[in-house]
């Protein structure tokens, strides 16, 4: 298969797909502005085509802030496209056009991944999607865009979450997870006075949770939101640990990017060498795939500020270029299979 990336920093969608000629799979990287009327130009221009897109930054060996961004698939893959709405309600709703689009795509475990953009309520929709996906085992990866808004097939969408199963053809397909953090020290928390719906982590075992942040690190209020880029909380789940990032100060409390439940286990976690893991990461997909055709990756937008605020995103773009083809966009939090995480980044790779 191949990989097609394209782009205009002026968010000139025409612009963006020169050169792009029979696509099996399109997916659009858009500003705010312009999202409604690319998603519909883009339907015009490749009509019929499977297309997923989001409200975000897209990026190659560089990355694009304002513009538009299309990245494609060809010579090889079988694609569907589709959406789940009514995400913060119920998506399971629509869980049969899923399934449907499993099956007419013969989706199998070591050559299909499904690539998800959704406008919210993430671990409700992940939870959701597993149900198909892990029949098959499935990979999943993805993330949040912008502006509670995706499309799929030409046309936009609010509370929703549009997907694109993707099958290689060619060869193998293996997703990936990064995490640049490791645990600080002994910090173990049990999480109460907790809001589920408001993402809120009131009190770290028993004292308020703000406190307890500011301690350990002897920050103040105010640099609470930046602090999180070094030092966010991590969620133990099983073997592995999610990453849980910082939104804002509530009172005492602390919202976050995910959802914090009473009785989790947290920690709290340190930046580690990121650029060393970096190399490790592209080290382990070079030993997997001997032969890469693409690597469509998701970046946290967290990440995306301490690369870039470190004089490192141009760096880190240059040392994922080894890889071969590489694209992908910065998200508001990122997808892997059935799991909601911030601060990562989570790619697929095809053989």
């Amino acid at each position: 298969m191949k990989q097609f990336f394209g782009a205009s920093q002026r968010g000139d969608l025409k612009e963006a797909v020169r050169g792009l000629s029979t696509p099996q799979l399109i997916m659009l990287i858009s500003n705010r502005e312009n999202f409604q009327s690319h998603v519909k130009e883009l339907e015009a221009l490749y009509p019929g085509v499977p297309s997923i897109g989001c409200i975000g930054m897209g990026y190659d060996n560089r990355i694009n802030e304002k513009g538009v961004s299309v990245i494609a698939f060809s010579n090889g893959i079988r694609a569907a496209a589709n959406v789940l709405e009514e995400v913060s309600v119920m998506p399971v709703k629509y869980i049969e056009r899923l399934e449907q689009d499993v099956r007419n795509t013969n989706a199998s475990q070591s050559d299909t991944i499904c690539i998800d953009f959704c406008s919210g309520n993430d671990a409700c929709v992940l939870t959701t999607i597993y149900t198909v996906l892990k029949h098959r085992n499935i990979s999943l990866i993805g993330g949040t865009g912008d502006a509670g808004m995706v499309s799929a097939n030409g046309k936009v969408y609010q509370d929703a979450v549009a997907y694109a199963l993707v099958k290689n053809q060619n060869g193998r397909v293996k997703a990936y997870k990064e995490n640049i953090y490791h645990p600080m020290k002994d910090y173990r928390f049990i999480a109460s006075r907790t809001d589920k719906a408001k993402y809120i982590l009131g009190a770290l075992n028993g004292q308020p949770a703000k406190k307890v942040y500011q301690s350990i690190l002897h920050v103040s209020e105010q640099e609470i939101l930046t602090r999180t880029f070094q030092n966010p909380f991590g969620k133990i789940n099983g073997d592995d640990t999610c990453i849980i990032s910082i939104k804002e100060v509530n009172g005492d409390a602390l919202t976050c990017f995910r959802q914090v439940n009473d009785s989790d286990v947290l920690v709290l976690l340190e930046l580690g060498d990121y650029k060393a893991i970096v190399k490790n990461t592209i080290q382990t997909i070079k030993k997997d795939f001997p032969k890469i055709s693409a690597v469509f990756s998701v970046n946290c937008l967290f990440r995306y500020k301490l690369f870039t605020q470190n004089h490192y995103m141009e760096q880190y773009l240059s040392d994922m270029a080894a890889l071969g083809s590489h694209a992908g966009f910065v998200g508001y939090g990122e997808h892997y299979n059935n799991r909601f995480v911030n601060q990562s980044m989570t790619c697929v790779a095809f053989e």
